[in-house]
């Protein structure tokens, strides 16, 4: 008799898998696509767009261009910070909003009058939340402003260190281009692909000419 494989009992195993069937069960599964990969942590509320977050994560990528586990750790923690501010500013619009619908109109006065008295009696009873999401907005911008720094000058030094290594990846192969030899980079261990090889030889060239022509100059000034 004939053993199933096992992509036949894997096929015969999910047709009688049809996910979480109670309401407790689907909720929690309609979050985990809002849940950060690496802490489990929600993100994104089930009241806001998934697809907008990605959008605002993107933006951000494309801007530090994050290399590395750690920078790209960084990269998600802005974007997960800036998401949240523009959360707080969104409830702080609500608070105001929901106050000034539960105020009575003052029926006699201008309309003018009776929106801003609405909207005094809004912030007088929303002002202990106000405050709350004041406070939660400071140490929001704070922690914003930390990982930014951190994020630049951990990329400032990576982008150090990589001209270091490239210039010095370039001195290599010109001295064994010399000799006739060829080189494989890996094989000591530089990690740069040919794009970045060839456009650093570029900038070195376009450095020793314009050395060269200021010397030429500064030697015919001199005559």
């Amino acid at each position: 008799m004939s053993t199933p494989n096992r992509a036949e009992i894997n096929r015969e195993n999910a047709q009688h898998s049809t996910g979480p069937k109670t309401a407790e069960g689907k909720s929690r599964s309609s979050l985990n696509a809002l849940r950060h990969g690496l802490t489990g942590q929600i993100v994104v509320m089930p009241t806001e767009d998934l697809q907008a977050y990605q959008l605002h994560l993107e933006s951000f990528t494309d801007e530090y261009h994050p290399k590395g586990a750690t920078e790209a750790h960084l990269v998600q923690a802005l974007a997960d910070t800036s998401w949240r501010l523009n959360r707080v500013a969104a409830l702080e619009t609500n608070l105001l909003t929901l106050g000034v619908t539960h105020e009575a109109p003052l029926t006699d006065a201008p309309p003018q009058v009776r929106d801003a008295m609405s909207i005094v009696a809004a912030l007088e009873s929303q002002s202990k939340a106000l405050a709350n999401l004041s406070m939660h907005t400071q140490r929001l911008s704070r922690q914003f402003e930390r990982t930014v720094v951190q994020l630049r000058q951990l990329q400032e030094t990576r982008l150090t260190q990589e001209k270091l290594d490239l210039n010095h990846l370039l001195d290599i192969m010109e001295m064994l281009e010399s000799t006739g030899e060829t080189y494989d980079p890996s094989a000591d261990g530089f990690v740069f692909s040919e794009r970045q090889i060839e456009e650093s030889k570029r900038a070195r060239n376009r450095e020793r000419l314009a050395l060269e022509a200021y010397q030429h100059r500064c030697a015919s000034e001199a005559a």
